[in-house]
This record gives C-alpha cells, structure tokens and sequence, in this order.
C-alpha cells in the first residue's frame, strides 16, 4: 500500500493511493506542535520523522515552537501514531532527511542558515543531539539537506539571495561534508562564480550513476554536477532553463523540488508562481508559470533534456513526489487565488500518470480547503 501524508498548518493527513486508478481516499489525521515543515520516513518505511515550527517562511520574526516528531507507522494502513516525545531545536527546521541506513536525523535551518544531526535510538525514537568537533560554515538561507547515496558525504542546499536595492547579492553553494556515524567533518563549498548568480533549493541522486541534479530557485535553472568518489564536481555539466518562456521581468518567478523518477531515465522539477497584482478591487494572480518541467536523462553522460512542460493545474506546487513504481506523480500547491478572468483555484492536490515515455498525463485533482493556513509539505510512502 501506498500511504500520501499532505499537511495543513500543523494537521498531518494520511491518504491512501490507488496507483492504477490515480486516486487518493482521505483517513486519519494527527497534530503536530506547530505548523509541519517537511517529513521523512525511516529507512524501514514504518517510521516518520516531521520537522515543525511556528516561525513563518522568509526571514521574518522567529518563532518559539520548533520539533523534529517520530510517528510509527502502521503496516499495511499507513495510520501515524506518536513514538516517543519529540525533538525540540534551536530555530525552524526548514527541512530533513535521515541519512541513509537512518541511524541519524539530518536537520537544516535557513535563518540562521546551518546543519545539526540527531540520534535515532535503537527503538526508532528520536536521540540527542550530536555534537560537532568542527566549525560549520552553514552558507546563505540553507534549504535542504541530503546525505549521498554512499553514505558517506552531507550536502547542504544554500540558496543565497538575489540583489536589492539596498542590499547587493548573496551567493548560494553546495556545502559538501565527510560524514561517518553522525560526525561532520572536511567542509568544502561547491559554488560556480564564487555563488554569484547560483542559487541552489532543491538537489536529488540519480538512482545508479554518480550524477547530482540541482534545482536553482533563483535562476529558474537545472543544473547536473558529477560524484567521483567522495567528489563533487565544482561546476555542473550541464544546465538547462526550467521555464517554458522568458521569466517576466518584476515578477516571482521560481523553481522548486526537483526529483529523479526511481528508473533514472528522466527527471522533474517544479516551477512557481504566486505573486498576484490588484485587478477590480481584489487580489489575483499576475501570472508566471506554475508547472512540472519533465526531462530526460541521456544514459551514458547525464544531460537532461526537455521533454515537457505539465501545467501543474494549481497554485505554486512547492512539493511534489512520484510512487515508488513510478507511474504516479502527485503535486501539492499550497494555497489558492483567484485568476484574472475570476475563476477561483483553491490548494489542492494534483494527479498525474506517467508515461513510458515520462511525459505527465494530467488524471484529476482533489480541493483542499486550507483556509488563511498553507499546505506546505506533502510526500508518499510504500508501507
């Protein structure tokens, strides 16, 4: 069975997915201490670990409540229930993973921008905090972290920020860590112009090879760098444009998530969009993209190429993932707007069927009422 979680504020909801039917049937729903940040499953699939705070996106006031929180899973069922008390942190998660046999538990933080790792005990409940020997350099508005496939190096996904009027540029980077048993250690900084103009969210591993596909937020960019060994090459291969058309000028325009399909014959990243103007006395959307950009990928160098753009049929799709067999992709937009011919788009969930040849083939969608709160994380497990 295939269990989708899709938060709202700080409600987790558990869906079951019918694969061949493209269809979610709604169960159970748990709470967690604060608005849910992002989620991951223990490497047996009967755990989740879920990164919450109350601190709000962006660089505004920092809040109190911040937790990583276990919940076992039900085998067969996909219900969550509590296991063990959860992980208080410093400051907003905005964003986790466990490394890969999850023995530890792999917190990044955007503001201030940084790295921890957690225990996790022999029961799969949440440890103590490992500390580091050595300094970290955290970078610019961290975003997610990865540990390789190997096991044996932690990447940290530093955005950076574009230039304003008052502020000049600050560069993003790969930040590339040895790692063994919950140690961090021989930092480098994989980052092409020194940062400038590399602005990095999102990376993913292809399954077989040793290629790394980076989604640059804020250049609307897919890069691919190489692994050689305990590597990362210090520019990327290839790069292509996310976008169908040229990126409007003054207008919000971002790439989000990137995924590789679990064959490694093709690979996908978001595009958003979500920034509205006043048209008759109400907000609406300005325009921009919102879409799912498909790529193949050529199986002897690599390189990615266009093979689609899928309107994702919502409003910025900041999460998105494919079932583990790889004929089912599901987005999650986070809120809903009004367009300019008043046709309102509430959040909601996106289906989609993938084809042989790894083009999206849109199936339905389910509404989700988020009232003033976002739907700000979403994802799928095989349980």
């Amino acid at each position: 069975m295939i269990a989708l979680y899709a938060n709202v504020g700080p409600e987790l909801t558990q869906y079951a997915v019918d694969v061949t039917a493209a269809t979610l049937t709604r169960h159970g729903t748990v709470t967690l201490p604060a608005n849910v940040q992002y989620a991951w499953p223990h490497a047996s699939r009967r755990y989740l670990y879920v990164a919450s705070s109350d601190t709000e996106p962006g660089t505004g006031p920092a809040g109190t409540t911040h937790h990583v929180s276990a919940f076992r899973i039900e085998p067969g069922a996909g219900t969550l229930t509590p296991h063990g008390a959860p992980c208080p942190l410093p400051h907003r998660p905005v964003h986790m993973a466990t490394d890969i046999p999850s023995e530890h538990v792999l917190v990044a933080f955007n503001n201030p921008s940084g790295v921890r790792v957690y225990r996790i005990n022999a029961d799969a409940t949440l440890g103590a905090e490992v500390i580091q020997r050595d300094p970290i350099d955290g970078g610019i508005f961290g975003h997610q972290v990865r540990a390789t496939p190997d096991n044996r190096q932690v990447i940290l996904v530093t955005r950076g920020f574009d230039a304003e009027a008052d502020k000049p540029e600050q560069p993003g980077a790969l930040k590339v860590f040895d790692y063994r048993a919950g140690a961090l250690s021989g930092e480098t900084s994989v980052a092409p112009n020194g940062g400038y103009g590399f602005g990095p969210r999102h990376l993913d591993f292809h399954p077989t090879k040793p290629w790394v596909y980076v989604s640059l937020e804020r250049q609307n960019q897919l890069d691919m760098f190489t692994r050689d060994e305990s590597k990362l090459s210090a520019l990327p291969a290839f790069s292509k444009t996310t976008l169908a058309a040229p990126r409007v000028p003054g207008l919000r325009q971002l790439a989000g998530a990137v995924h590789v399909h679990p064959d490694g014959r093709f690979v996908y990243v978001a595009n958003r969009a979500s920034d509205t103007v006043l048209a008759n006395g109400r907000r609406v959307l300005a325009g921009g993209e919102n879409s799912i950009a498909a790529y193949s990928i050529d199986p002897a160098t690599g390189a990615p190429a266009l093979i689609q753009h899928a309107d994702s049929h919502g409003i910025h799709p900041r999460t998105f993932h494919i079932d583990p067999s790889g004929r089912l992709m599901v987005v999650a937009h986070i809120m809903g707007l009004t367009l300019r011919d008043g046709t309102e788009v509430p959040a909601r969930l996106s289906l989609f069927r993938i084809g042989d040849d790894g083009e999206l083939a849109f199936a339905r969608s389910y509404d989700v009422d988020v009232g003033d709160r976002t739907m700000w994380w979403m994802g799928m497990v095989d349980v």
